[in-house]
């Protein structure tokens, strides 16, 4: 007899959005077992700040994709950092608490934190329907804000969200964490470790054995074609802080003097895109081109055009606890070498052997590493690119993380 799982995360997308379907694609998994799904987002887009899934005065509206539910609740719009985005959070929190009206009681509800309302949303529901309660970390929030230096550690804001994190922590019958050392963390703050479980970020890798093609005539369909005959080193993602994007427009610079058969694509959205376009254009540089969002199903095709693929992780504290990417996985799915600027506690690609590693904020080091890829033969490059297929096979499949899901859900 299958269950009934809720899974609230503001941010969760379906996959014709542009963004990371964790959610998704353990829920499909899970719904291939017999179980039914229901996850709850926001119809406002996070990161095109714009109404795709609800219109203005629509209060709500319910999707299915490959079996599993989104029920899409319309929140209060923003277009910049400031407190009209705190209120796009709230009014999640408090919106979603109607949304699940008529819909079959869940047996589990997942709370999924970036901000508080959605996982507190998760624990007044599952009390009010008597099930029960897990709370998921996918980052260590207000730490990594406080690492960042985005909030300082003694103001208000950050002591109530400390204390929070810390509610959440208890009433939770379990912990899910996404980064590998995260359970260091929650300790830290006085919590049973036993209580606490890894569930990182995977790939769906059926996305890689069978492609959606890139839709002709669409801009980044129109690059690759345009750069063919290039060594094409492509970055997929959010283009925001955390992402320490500058190092490889750096590094373009450095390789613009040093060979014309390399070019830089880069493709997503954030809020450092338009200073990064500025930056490279006051370089003068030819050999990168900035590209809109592309849907989750299209980043497989992306990246198997690609011949190097590259992104980058800043020296920030928060990473002493790891990181879990969702590009890293797609990436090494892709069976293309990598190259990753960063200093995280777990580093796949060297595990992997599908790459090369160099130090964060270097551009000089990245540079040098990806000219290195270029001047491979192609059969090593290949070798990289296997390399990194099978690790993401044993390691990050979504079907056995959805398996390791449904046996923590005790189904």
């Amino acid at each position: 007899m299958g269950k009934s799982l809720w899974i609230l995360n503001h941010y969760a997308i379906s996959p014709d959005m542009s963004g990371g379907t964790r959610h998704f694609d353990l829920a499909r998994e899970l719904v291939k077992k017999g179980h039914e799904v229901t996850i709850f987002a926001s119809g406002f887009d996070h990161h095109t700040r714009q109404y795709l899934k609800v219109k203005p005065g629509e209060k709500m509206r319910v999707e299915e994709y490959d079996g599993v539910r989104f029920v899409w609740v319309n929140t209060i719009p923003y277009y910049g950092n400031n407190w009209r985005r705190v209120l796009n959070m709230l009014s999640y929190g408090w919106r979603v608490l109607r949304c699940s009206r008529g819909l079959t009681k869940p047996d589990v509800v997942i709370g999924s934190s970036m901000h508080p309302f959605a996982a507190l949303a998760g624990w007044w529901l599952a009390r009010r329907h008597k099930a029960r309660f897990i709370f998921e970390v996918r980052d260590l929030w207000p730490q990594t804000a406080v690492d960042m230096g985005a909030m300082k550690k003694n103001s208000l804001p950050v002591k109530l969200l400390y204390a929070w994190e810390k509610f959440m922590y208890h009433k939770a019958e379990k912990i899910i964490v996404l980064l590998p050392y995260a359970k260091d963390y929650v300790a830290s703050r006085g919590i049973s470790s036993e209580k606490v479980f890894w569930l990182p970020n995977g790939v769906n890798l059926e996305r890689f054995d069978h492609p959606v093609p890139l839709e002709p005539g669409s801009e980044v369909a129109e690059v690759f074609e345009q750069y063919h005959d290039k060594f094409k080193v492509v970055y997929t993602g959010a283009h925001g802080v955390p992402n320490g994007l500058d190092v490889i427009v750096e590094a373009a610079k450095l390789i613009q003097e040093k060979s014309e058969n390399i070019h830089f694509i880069l493709i997503g959205e954030g809020t450092e895109k338009s200073r990064l376009k500025e930056k490279a254009q006051s370089f003068g540089l030819m050999n990168i081109t900035f590209c809109e969002p592309i849907p989750k199903q299209a980043v497989p095709s992306v990246l198997l055009a690609a011949d190097c693929l590259v992104y980058s992780i800043p020296a920030f504290d928060i990473y002493r606890f790891g990181v879990s990417l969702n590009k890293s996985f797609d990436y090494l799915a892709s069976a293309k070498p990598v190259v990753m600027a960063g200093n995280p506690q777990n580093n796949i690609v060297e595990e992997a052997k599908a790459g090369i590693v160099v130090e964060p904020e270097n551009p000089e080091a990245l540079a040098d590493a990806i000219i290195k890829i270029y001047e491979l033969p192609e059969e090593k490059r290949i070798e990289l690119g296997k390399n990194g297929r099978r690790y993401v096979e044993q390691f990050y499949n979504i079907k056995t993380l959805a398996e390791n899901l449904e046996s923590l859900l005790g189904w």
